[in-house]
């Protein structure tokens, strides 16, 4: 009976998915000193943009959990900003599953909703979505 292993106990995991545009951001969170890691590459490297960052950990520092949590984070499809603003709503739905008492202040902020602004599809007979062909009289 004493040949038994019991799993490691490991410090317990929030996630969150968060999605913008056509980009898909899943967040795990787990206690920590504030490390975040982006598709396996440093947050600073992967949004090198100071503004893509700032939206990006705005929920934590709304919060004031910007050292408390290491955040492990996939993101997939999208651009830069799509991708940013995917990981903020994934973020904001990490921190719900931390503490409920949360959601009044990330709600007022508006980083709980889906933002529903989505690329109009291509028609058929037209270069672009609302683009027209040069019209000609003669």
């Amino acid at each position: 009976m004493s040949d038994i292993k019991l799993p490691e106990i490991k410090a317990p995991r929030y996630l969150g998915t968060g999605r913008r545009k056509t980009a898909v951001a899943r967040v795990r969170l787990a206690s920590g000193s504030g490390k975040i890691v982006v598709n396996g590459r440093p947050f600073e490297n992967y949004f090198p943009a100071e503004a893509l960052r700032m939206v990006a950990a705005q929920p934590l520092t709304l919060t004031g959990n910007t050292e408390k949590f290491d955040a492990q984070i996939t993101v997939s499809g999208g651009g830069p900003n799509g991708q940013a603003g995917a990981v903020r709503h994934g973020i904001a739905r990490a921190l719900l599953t931390v503490d409920a008492n949360l959601r009044p202040v990330l709600k007022a902020e508006g980083f709980l909703t889906r933002d529903p602004r989505m690329r109009e599809r291509k028609k058929y007979g037209q270069p672009g979505a609302r683009k027209r062909f040069q019209y000609s009289k003669r």
